[in-house]
């Protein structure tokens, strides 16, 4: 299949490139190359490529960035994403989207399902569910990803954040009331790989196996880096005062993709060590 993808030098839309040239031909741009908020960017991309399939990789994921910009917020999450369906219009090719936990607002307790209601707290959830809206409104057809707190080796993410920050301190302090479950961008990579090769549409939620909370997650970040014995204090989300409320529980259920693909998402841990000993943290 001809696959184009749209912000391509982001987290994602590395590994998307890496793991989808393995079985297609894939063209990839970034933002310089194709704004996804320029319709006309937009429509020359879709018209010079003719792809089968177009991978949205581009947004804007800084949380409280979203909060106070909220005009960018949703000219990239939202905006963008109709401009994409319309430019495929007529044309067949499938839209690859990807969208966020922060769609719910954390207060199920169980693991979310693609069919259950939304209600999002912060503005990056509300631009995300704009564009998922846009996206079934405007696309002729389309496949919905949703993940959660994704890193992995290209861009900002928490794992760089956490080492980075103990390598300057003595201590860490991480919030231990919200409850998710980390994903390795290149687990989320392959396993969309296998959806566009079955050629699924609809509404998947991909992340790694298991839960935990951000504190969690650090502890074992520093553990497999070698460091376990440096402190990590647990706090509450209220004492960062950050801009952007966070939902409480952002675990999602991934037994629709393995139902209808037979894959199963590795767990959260195995992931981590991974990329941890891909990336030379781990000793």
């Amino acid at each position: 299949m001809k696959i184009l993808i749209l912000g391509a030098k982001g987290m994602l839309g590395c590994e998307l490139r890496r793991n989808l040239e393995a079985m297609h031909d894939v063209t990839a741009l970034d933002s310089s190359s194709c704004d996804i908020t320029s319709r006309d960017a937009c429509d020359r991309a879709i018209a010079e490529f003719s792809p089968d399939v177009v991978v949205n990789a581009a947004a804007y994921t800084n949380v409280d960035g979203c909060e106070t910009d909220q005009k960018r917020c949703f000219r990239v999450n939202a905006e963008g994403v109709k401009n994409i369906a319309q430019a495929c219009r007529g044309r067949e090719a499938l839209i690859v989207h990807f969208s966020t936990d922060y769609v719910f607002d954390g207060t199920a307790g169980v693991p979310y399902r693609e069919e259950d209601a939304t209600n999002p707290i912060n503005a990056y959830g509300a631009s995300k569910l704009q564009g998922e809206r846009f996206l079934e409104e405007y696309a002729d057809r389309w496949l919905l990803i949703r993940t959660s707190w994704l890193y992995g080796a290209h861009g900002k993410n928490f794992v760089a954040a956490i080492l980075t920050r103990a390598a300057t301190t003595d201590h860490l302090d991480v919030v231990n009331d919200q409850v998710g479950s980390p994903t390795f961008a290149g687990d989320l990579a392959w396993a969309a790989g296998i959806l566009i090769g079955q050629k699924k549409t609809g509404v998947y939620h991909l992340t790694n196996g298991g839960r935990c909370s951000w504190h969690e997650f650090a502890c074992k970040i520093m553990e497999y880096a070698g460091k376990e014995e440096f402190p990590v204090k647990p706090i509450q989300s209220g004492e960062l005062k950050r801009a952007a409320a966070r939902p409480a529980w952002s675990v999602l259920s991934t037994d629709k993709f393995s139902r209808d693909t037979g894959r199963i998402m590795r767990h959260w841990e195995a992931a981590l060590k991974d990329y941890l000993s891909q990336t030379g943290f781990a000793v």
